[in-house]
């Protein structure tokens, strides 16, 4: 062979880089496009977290730095609130509070959420749209007044259930009095969030390939054979995902508490919940600096006790 003379692939070359040049070209402009056009939709959200979620914080974290004091004005403390709250006796009874509520109403609330769900997926009742709808339509009633129905409810003087158990010779029960007001409070909102959790489950439920199901029934598995070894373990991921719901709701209860308080003021405090501490300290007291470290501390709470719930679902995830 001459040496002159280039091979097929030598000759050959020149001419795929020039048709490669373009095409790449063409496909780096299309990425350059994608990416523009990704940040321009986010834009608008980014925009809104920024000052709503992040500048509020930032400004939180930075007053909670400092104590407003009579005689001296405003002066740099550090860490010294959050030291403060860490032995204040109200904010630890607050969350303390919120942590009881939490183991027990949580688990009623999302089991019985869970129960609908299962029960509605079976497709074994009638008029599944209207029961849906029943069991969903308390949480599109405002917590106020719902709590205020409530209230009317628990009246031990002019409540239907005080009524009715004065008809039939029995003393009135008093829902709000300082033993039971919690558990009253606990009803109010497993009322008011059954239906929204049972929706998140319903929907995972009916994502779940129905080919899993009539393998089951083959082999003989009857409706709870079915909801235990498929349905359940398939809506892992919604469970998870109300329960970090409920935990983050739990902690930063108010609305129901602050509302009773104007009837049952003997049996809820000021400080019967941490967000209603907070309230007062910033509102009432005026003692905007502490009030900050309290909710900043509160959300170090939350996020602990949401991770904590994390981990542990991952790791028998991991065991199973």
């Amino acid at each position: 062979m001459p040496r002159d003379r280039a091979s097929p692939l030598q000759a050959e070359t020149p001419s795929r880089q020039a048709q490669r040049t373009p095409r790449r070209k063409t496909a780096n402009i299309a990425r350059w496009r994608q990416y523009v056009a990704a940040y321009a939709l986010s834009m608008p959200f980014m925009v809104a977290f920024v000052l709503m979620v992040a500048v509020p914080l930032a400004y939180a974290g930075y007053l909670s730095l400092f104590k407003k004091q009579l005689i001296g004005g405003i002066s740099f403390v550090g860490m010294d609130n959050y030291g403060r709250a860490l032995t204040d006796p109200s904010f630890l009874g607050g969350v303390g509070r919120m942590a009881l509520f939490l183991v027990i109403q949580v688990p009623v609330m999302l089991g019985l959420s869970l129960l609908f769900a299962l029960i509605l997926d079976s497709g074994m009742l009638r008029l599944q749209k209207f029961i849906r709808l029943g069991v969903f339509l308390p949480y599109a009633i405002p917590s106020v007044i719902a709590t205020l129905m409530w209230g009317y409810l628990y009246g031990k003087d002019f409540g239907p259930f005080a009524q009715l158990a004065k008809s039939l010779g029995l003393p009135a029960p008093d829902f709000l009095a300082g033993g039971n007001v919690l558990f009253s409070i606990m009803n109010i909102v497993t009322w008011g969030f059954v239906g929204y959790n049972m929706i998140v489950m319903y929907a995972a439920l009916r994502s779940i390939p129905a080919e899993l199901y009539e393998a089951a029934r083959v082999d003989g598995a009857g409706e709870w054979r079915v909801a235990w070894s498929i349905k359940i373990p398939a809506i892992k991921g919604a469970l998870l995902l109300t329960t970090i719901f409920s935990v983050i709701g739990s902690f930063q209860l108010f609305n129901e508490p602050n509302l009773l308080r104007v009837i049952a003021p003997a049996a809820i405090s000021q400080d019967y919940t941490p967000n209603m501490y907070a309230f007062q300290l910033s509102f009432v007291n005026q003692d905007a600096n502490y009030a900050a470290a309290i909710a900043f501390l509160l959300g170090i709470v939350i996020m602990a006790v949401s991770y904590g719930v994390q981990l542990t679902a991952n790791r028998k995830e991991g065991a199973s």
